[in-house]
C-alpha cells in the first residue's frame, strides 16, 4: 500500500480528494491537514509515502512545506495539486523538490497515476504547465525579497513587517525598493500583483 497524506485547507476538497483516493485498492489515506504546519507535524509521526498537497494554505504554504520536508532529509515524496497554471509556482517547486505537480481539474485516475509514479521514483508534471515552464522568465526575487513582498501584499505596513521577520524598518524598506525595481513595477501593489500573477510569491 502507498500510505498518502493530503494537505488541503478548503475542507470540501480535502474531503473529496481522500474520498477518491480511498476507491484505489492500492493507495491508503492516513491523514489529513489543514494547513502546511500541520501537515508537517503529521509527516513526523504519520511517515507518509506521499504528500499531496496545495500551494496556497495558512500557516505554511505547500511550496514551504515541500522544502522542509526536503531539508529534514525525510523519505516523504511531494505531489502539489493545485489551480495555479503558472510556471514560476513550478519552478520553484521543483527547486523544493517536489516530485509532482498537477491541476485540481485533472481526471481522478491522473492523479493516481501521478502518486504511484513518484513513489516509484519517478515525476508527473501537468503537461501543459511542463511546455509553459520552459517558455517563462525567471524568478528575479530573493526569498527575503518574496516573503517582503508578499506581507506588504496582504496590507500590512512596514513596521508590521519588521516585527514578523525581526528586521529593522529601513532594512524592509530596501527590499521592497529592490523587488519593485527588479519588476519594473511603480509601487509595492503592482509589484506584488506582477509577481503573484507570475506565480514567484
Amino acid at each position: 500500500m502507498i500510505r498518502v497524506l493530503i494537505a488541503e485547507d478548503q475542507a470540501l476538497l480535502l474531503g473529496a480528494l481522500a474520498a477518491l483516493l480511498r476507491l484505489e485498492d492500492d493507495l491508503e489515506v492516513v491523514g489529513q491537514a489543514r494547513n502546511g504546519q500541520e501537515a508537517l507535524a503529521l509527516c513526523g509521526t504519520l511517515k507518509p509515502d506521499v504528500v499531496l498537497t496545495d500551494i496556497e494554505m495558512p500557516l505554511m504554504t505547500g511550496l514551504e512545506l515541500a522544502a522542509a520536508l526536503r531539508d529534514q532529509g525525510a523519505a516523504t515524496k511531494v505531489v502539489i495539486v493545485t489551480t495555479f497554471a503558472r510556471s514560476g509556482y513550478l519552478r520553484r517547486a521543483m527547486a523544493a523538490g517536489v516530485r509532482g505537480y498537477l491541476l485540481k481539474d485533472a481526471p481522478a485516475e491522473t492523479l493516481a497515476a501521478a502518486i504511484r509514479s513518484v513513489h516509484e521514483g519517478g515525476r508527473a508534471i501537468a503537461p501543459e504547465l511542463a511546455l509553459e515552464s520552459w517558455s517563462g522568465g525567471e524568478d528575479p526575487l530573493s526569498e527575503r525579497e518574496r516573503q517582503v513582498l508578499r506581507l506588504a501584499g496582504e496590507g500590512r505596513s512596514g513596521a508590521e513587517i519588521a516585527r514578523q521577520l525581526h528586521l529593522s524598518e529601513g532594512t524592509v524598506r530596501n527590499y521592497l525598493s529592490e523587488a519593485i525595481s527588479k519588476l519594473n513595477a511603480g509601487n509595492r501593489v503592482e509589484a506584488f500583483r506582477l509577481a503573484r500573477d507570475a506565480g514567484w510569491l
